[in-house]
């Protein structure tokens, strides 16, 4: 089910075979998901799904598992484009930080993050955006700020790389071989999507 968009009946998987083979290829096995992780734990995955699911503000099964498939990959991989001086390792800051994650709700709520009601999930990504996550003896080798800055940017790199999130988006693909050819404001290739005038939900 497509969430509330301006492109309601576009698919961009429509245009597909106006890009090469090897970009198809790309984009179609993001359409395939394993839970199959290489790196994460079935508890790291499962705090991982719940506070994913809140950052994008969507709980479809099959998006939110591409992206924890996303994230486990690029852990397991070591791929970390830039890093802070001082900063730990992003395998080490998500792991140290999932563990505290889990360590801090069994000692005050006597229960798991992912269980949860939605209002005390948001509270807590708040608190450690804010580098204010209790209790600090849990959290005192885990900088939270980086902490949750990694996991913003790794959902969100994630979940904007869907498929299904582009043609809801308007997004009208790879641009390879074809190409975009107007670039001005306003102006539209023949085959990128028009924005509809009535919103729904599909």
């Amino acid at each position: 089910m497509k969430k509330l968009t301006r492109y309601p009946s576009y698919d961009v998987l429509h245009e597909k075979d106006a890009w090469d083979d090897h970009t198809q290829q790309i984009v179609l096995s993001r359409l395939h998901t394993t839970g199959d992780y290489m790196f994460l734990t079935t508890v790291e995955a499962e705090h991982l799904r719940a506070w994913c699911s809140l950052l994008v503000d969507d709980e479809r099964p099959e998006i939110i598992q591409f992206v924890l498939d996303h994230i486990d990959r690029t852990l397991a991989g070591g791929q970390e484009s830039q890093r802070k001086s001082g900063e730990p390792e992003a395998a080490v800051l998500v792991r140290e930080g999932l563990h505290a994650l889990d360590l801090a709700f069994q000692t005050i709520h006597t229960e798991r993050f992912f269980h949860l009601q939605p209002k005390q999930k948001k509270q807590v990504m708040l608190d450690v955006s804010r580098n204010q996550a209790v209790p600090l003896e849990v959290w005192q080798h885990v900088p939270q700020e980086a902490l949750f800055k990694k996991l913003l940017n790794l959902t969100v790199e994630a979940y904007y790389s869907h498929p299904e999130i582009w043609s809801e988006i308007g997004y009208g693909g790879p641009a390879y071989p074809r190409g975009y050819v107007r670039m001005h404001p306003g102006q539209l290739d023949p085959w990128e999507p028009k924005e509809e005038k009535q919103q729904h939900e599909a």
